[in-house]
């Protein structure tokens, strides 16, 4: 398996607020993605060495110290293959006063509390390294030899159930899609349905749940589901708990549709690899901003 290293730089101001960092945005349509200033480790170089140049590189400042908090790993997808993710993340202190310059990757940057990331969408990475990192790594779970959870071998020669939830804003309007492709390759199902006003990680949970459905109602046992939301996929592979009280009513339903498989697998993609099912999210969202015009 292929493996990726990054170092992480976690701030904090007086307040307890972590210093996120915004992405451009890569549509027009997106919302920007939110993240803690991550950066790549040269050649000859050690990992503090790297976050000090990184630091300097993406905001012009140099770092008063830095302390290793702790390492991290989750799985994804990179283009047909999986990547293993190690994240070597560090506590770090900036000068007093100092003033910070987003230049290069980055465009803005602002100080949130814990309580107040589900404003902001977060870079898949980054709610990995936050929720880890705050403690909830998830614990070993007691699961019967029964249990459909990520079992990739079994769910091999199964249907593929595409998902994908999002929000106008987070929380805002918010639809849901899914893509459903049988063994053979051909299309069994596509749709989409507007869920209301929510957040995009709990439009995200929906998606799946509504996948799960649709495969339940198709008599499909063994199934591979994916999805471009990457906290959501390993929280679902069993990599760490759910302990957002907006996400559990949905993960707790989802775990019971589970029961209805013989195999199931859950695999995270690129936005880009999952571009099927987020028509379908965005036709149904589409679809809800025309009727509201019509009746006016």
């Amino acid at each position: 398996m292929k493996q990726r290293i990054r170092v992480v730089g976690i701030v904090k101001d007086k307040g307890g607020g972590i210093l996120l960092l915004k992405r451009p945005q890569s549509r027009a349509e997106e919302v920007p993605a939110w993240e803690i200033l991550t950066g790549k480790i040269h050649f000859g170089e050690q990992p503090e060495e790297a976050l000090a140049r990184s630091f300097y590189e993406y905001l012009g400042v140099e770092v008063s110290s830095i302390k290793l908090r702790d390492a991290v790993t989750f799985v994804g997808l990179s283009g047909s293959s999986q990547m293993e993710n190690l994240y070597i993340v560090f506590e770090v202190v900036l000068p007093d006063g100092v003033k910070l310059t987003p230049m290069d990757r980055y465009t803005a940057f602002k100080y949130l509390k814990k309580t107040e990331l589900t404003t902001v969408r977060l870079e898949d990475a980054t709610m990995s390294v936050i929720d880890i990192v705050s403690g909830h790594r998830r614990e070993a779970i007691n699961m019967k030899p029964t249990d459909a959870i990520d079992d990739p071998r079994g769910a091999a020669n199964g249907a593929t159930v595409y998902v994908d939830g999002g929000s106008r804003g987070n929380p805002g309007p918010a639809a849901i899609g899914y893509y459903i492709v049988g063994q053979d390759g051909r299309v069994i199902k596509r749709g989409g349905e507007f869920i209301g006003f929510a957040t995009s990680r709990v439009a995200e949970y929906y998606a799946m749940k509504e996948g799960m459905e649709q495969a339940i109602e198709l008599g499909l046992k063994r199934v591979r589901f994916v999805g471009d939301n990457l906290m959501m996929i390993n929280q679902l592979k069993g990599v760490y708990q759910v302990k957002s009280l907006d996400l559990l009513p949905i993960y707790n339903d989802v775990q019971n549709l589970l029961k209805n498989f013989d195999a199931v697998a859950f695999s995270h993609v690129k936005r880009s690899q999952n571009m099927e099912a987020d028509r379908e999210a965005g036709k149904a969202l589409e679809g809800h901003f025309n009727r509201k015009k019509m009746k006016m």
